[in-house]
C-alpha cells in the first residue's frame, strides 16, 4: 500500500512539473534560455519556446479555432505570471474571447508551437513570416 502510495504521488509530481502546452497553469513562470542560433530567448518553465504573431494588437490576440490548435496560448488559470531572473520587459494577461487568460509579454500575446516536442525546440520561428520566437535583449 505505501509503494502504491509513493508511486502515485510521483506520477502527480511529474504531471505536474510537465505540465502541457496550452495548459493552463496555476502560476505561468517565463525564463529564458541560451540558444545557439537565436540568443537569449523566452521560454516556460517547462522550456517550451514561446512566440509572439503578427496579426495580434497590443493585449488583443487573433489567433483563435484552427490557429489557437496549432498556436496553443500560453495561459494562466489564477495569480499573475512570473519573470525569472534575467527576463526583461513586462509580464501580464489579457483574456481571450473563450475566458481565459493569455500570458503576456510587452502587451504581446503568447503561444506555443504544436510542432516543438522538446523545450529547446524552436521550429515556429518564422513561420508564414508571421510567427517569431522572443528574443530577450
Amino acid at each position: 500500500m505505501r509503494i502504491a502510495l509513493g508511486a502515485l504521488v510521483s506520477v502527480a509530481v511529474l504531471l505536474a512539473a510537465c505540465g502541457g502546452a496550452g495548459a493552463p497553469a496555476a502560476a505561468a513562470t517565463v525564463k529564458t534560455v541560451d540558444d545557439a542560433k537565436l540568443g537569449k530567448i523566452l521560454v516556460s518553465s517547462s522550456g517550451m519556446t514561446l512566440y509572439t504573431y503578427d496579426k495580434d494588437t497590443e493585449n488583443v490576440t487573433n489567433c483563435y479555432d484552427t490557429c489557437a490548435t496549432n498556436w496553443p496560448a500560453l495561459t494562466l488559470a489564477s495569480g499573475t505570471p512570473v519573470a525569472d531572473v534575467g527576463v526583461t520587459g513586462k509580464l501580464a494577461t489579457t483574456d481571450r474571447k473563450e475566458g481565459t487568460k493569455q500570458v503576456t509579454w510587452n502587451g504581446k500575446p503568447l503561444y506555443f508551437y504544436a510542432k516543438d516536442k522538446a523545450a529547446g525546440d524552436t521550429a515556429g520561428d518564422n513561420v508564414g513570416t508571421v510567427w517569431h520566437v522572443i528574443k530577450n535583449p
